[in-house]
C-alpha cells in the first residue's frame, strides 16, 4: 500500500474494522515514511457482473462509476468522508446480494436513490436530476415538495 501523500511503500496498520454487513475491512495505515494517516477499505470484488442498460447493450460492471456518482452528488454536502464510504459499501452490497449475473442500470439508480435519500436530501436531488434526467423545472420542484413534506419520493 502506497502513501497518498508521498507514494512511500512502506504502512502499518493502526486499527482494523469489519464495516455494517461484516462484508468490508475498514483499515487506518500509517506511513512509515512522513507519518501521514489515512483510510483504506477492502471489498470482495465480484467478477463477471454486468449492467444492462436503458437501450439494452451490455457492459461490464464499473463499481468507480456508482463511487463517481455518489461523490459528486455529496461533493461539498455536511456529509462525513466514512459515512460516504459506508453508503458506497452498501450500494455494493446490495447490487451483490440481489443480482447474480446482470444488473439492470436502473435498478443501480434506484438503490443509490433510496440510500442518499436516508443520508442526505440535496446530494439525493443531485443525483435524482441527472438520473431521472427532469425534463423541466415542474418536475423536479414536485419531488422536492414531496421530501418537504417527509414523504419518500418513489
Amino acid at each position: 500500500m502506497h502513501c497518498p501523500r508521498c507514494q512511500h511503500s512502506d504502512t502499518k496498520v493502526i486499527d482494523t474494522r469489519l464495516l455494517k454487513g461484516n462484508h468490508s475491512i475498514r483499515r487506518r495505515r500509517e506511513c512509515l515514511g512522513c507519518e501521514h494517516r489515512f483510510t483504506t477499505i477492502e471489498e470482495i470484488l465480484r467478477e463477471g457482473l454486468v449492467v444492462v442498460k436503458r437501450d439494452g447493450s451490455r457492459e461490464d460492471f464499473d463499481f468507480s462509476k456508482v463511487a463517481s456518482g455518489i461523490r459528486k452528488a455529496t461533493d461539498k454536502r455536511p456529509v462525513e468522508t466514512e459515512r460516504i464510504d459506508l453508503l458506497i459499501s452498501e450500494v455494493a452490497e446490495e447490487i451483490n446480494a440481489r443480482f447474480e449475473d446482470e444488473v439492470p442500470s436502473k435498478a443501480i439508480g434506484e438503490i443509490i436513490m433510496q440510500k442518499l435519500q436516508a443520508v442526505d436530501q440535496i446530494a439525493y436531488v443531485r443525483f435524482a436530476s441527472v438520473y431521472r434526467d427532469f425534463r423541466d423545472i415542474d418536475e423536479l420542484a414536485r419531488v422536492i415538495d414531496q421530501l418537504r413534506k417527509g414523504g419518500r419520493v418513489p
